[in-house]
């Protein structure tokens, strides 16, 4: 937009357009003495057909107010902006300021913020510059006790308005300053709960939140999603110490929302990249595991392997078929088109389905990897009906080595994938970002292990 003008020191404004329509006003208020960096008085002019000219009006405004500033004797008293700003350096001839001066009447206060890219530590609070309740209040319209409902996730707010206030949320990186009182609980958010999977992490979760006394909740994301429900709203009225997301593809919005009410959040075995916020996450090294799969077969001297995948949409997927591609094709076998099939889900239906198309290819595979072992059961029950032997005439892998991998006959050789463990990491990540800790590294990756038991044999003879 515009620019003051300004020579040496003299102190300048700037007026910037935000997504949103609504105007940042900074102008500039000198070098703090203590740390050296500059500071800015800014204020936010929410959108509208007079927001240009009133954005003027406030940088007027601002610049007068830095120069009287300038102008005043010290007093002792600090630069508007918070107990403990810092006065800024005289220039030649100029003595600074020492007082607050008010705003006009009916506009938001300003602020002091430090440059970007000051570091920053400590225990979560508001820093100077970062947008206020009251001041997302403003820009959306509404109340604060309006945005704090949102911000708890509590009803009485029109969808509308709750959209809007979410959005300036996003838009403005709004942080809770303080934590409040969190109730000792971690929750699990599952989207479809696959027992012989949430048990395993259930277990691991309360390992670590037990030892500190937290209870141990969780959520079906799918259903609240086919009931018309917001999941992660419903989080925000439980208000939990923390919370881990199992195998959930998450929107910025919702991640966002969350991260504005100061709330932990860690994925576990996330569906896709890690996002722009980089939420922390635990997973396994599915694609190791997917190559140690097709290795362990041509070892045994298949050469027509077929794999039934994942749907590759999930990062899981796609690292495990990846995997199992490579060892294929480092071997000279490779893997044709025809002995590859695309799963809808890890379900039993796509290894059933799937594994009776794969049995009428002529030539057959003699061995099949599988994107998990849910789908390699229905494998079993394919080579069943087409009256093949498991492992005579055909030999399957499967992925995640769950408890029935041991009782089915024979016991299926699978890839074991840590689920207890990774989800006992998680917590402990979540409980330390709780704890306005930094972590470690915010992406961990846990070793599968290929368990060989009676589903895979040496390759029958052509």
């Amino acid at each position: 937009m515009s620019n003051g003008s300004r020579r040496g020191r003299r102190a300048r404004g700037e007026i910037e357009q935000l997504p949103s329509g609504s105007l940042r006003v900074r102008v500039y208020a000198g070098i703090d003495p203590v740390s050296k960096r500059r500071r800015y008085l800014t204020e936010t002019v929410p959108a509208g057909p007079v927001a240009a000219r009133h954005a003027e009006a406030v940088r007027s405004r601002l610049l007068d107010q830095v120069r009287r500033q300038h102008e005043r004797p010290p007093t002792g008293g600090p630069v508007h902006g918070g107990p403990g700003t810092s006065t800024a350096p005289p220039a030649t001839g100029v003595r600074p300021a020492a007082a607050t001066v008010p705003a006009a009447p009916g506009s938001p206060a300003p602020t002091v913020s430090p440059a970007a890219g000051a570091p920053t530590g400590g225990r979560r609070r508001s820093r100077r510059g970062e947008p206020t309740l009251t001041t997302i209040a403003l820009l959306a319209d509404v109340s604060a006790p309006t945005v704090s409902k949102v911000l708890n996730g509590r009803a009485g707010v029109a969808a509308e308005t709750r959209s809007r206030v979410e959005s300036l949320l996003r838009e403005h990186g709004y942080r809770r300053p303080e934590l409040g009182t969190p109730h000792a609980s971690v929750e699990v958010v599952f989207y479809g709960m696959q027992s012989n999977l949430a048990v395993l992490i259930m277990q691991g979760v309360q390992q670590v939140a037990g030892a500190h006394r937290l209870a141990v909740g969780f959520t079906d994301a799918r259903r609240q999603v086919s009931e018309g429900r917001f999941w992660a709203r419903d989080l925000l009225a439980r208000r939990p110490t923390g919370v881990i997301a199992v195998h959930l593809g998450f929107t910025s919005e919702q991640h966002a929302l969350l991260a504005a009410s100061a709330i932990p959040l860690v994925v576990l075995d996330p569906t896709g990249e890690p996002p722009l916020h980089a939420v922390p996450s635990v997973a396994t090294t599915n694609w190791s595991g997917g190559f140690e799969a097709a290795r362990h077969l041509l070892d045994l001297g298949h050469r027509r392997i077929g794999v039934i995948s994942g749907p590759t949409e999930r990062l899981c997927a796609k690292a495990r078929l990846d995997g199992a591609r490579a060892a294929l094709e480092a071997a000279g076998v490779g893997l044709p088109a025809r002995w590859l099939r695309f799963g809808h889900w890890f379900s039993f239906e796509d290894g059933l389905n799937l594994g009776q198309e794969l049995l009428r290819q002529n030539p057959a595979p003699t061995a099949i990897v599988c994107g998990n072992d849910l789908q390699a059961l229905g494998v079993y029950e394919a080579a069943r009906l087409a009256g093949r032997r498991i492992p005579q005439d055909l030999s399957v892998v499967g992925f995640d080595d769950i408890p029935y991998t041991m009782f089915c006959g024979p016991p299926m050789t699978s890839v074991r994938q840590p689920l207890t463990e990774m989800a006992a990491a998680a917590t402990r990540m979540v409980l330390t970002l709780a704890a306005n800790e930094s972590l470690a590294q915010t992406r961990v990756e846990l070793a599968t292990t290929l368990v060989v038991r009676g589903s895979t044999a040496v390759a029958p003879p052509h």
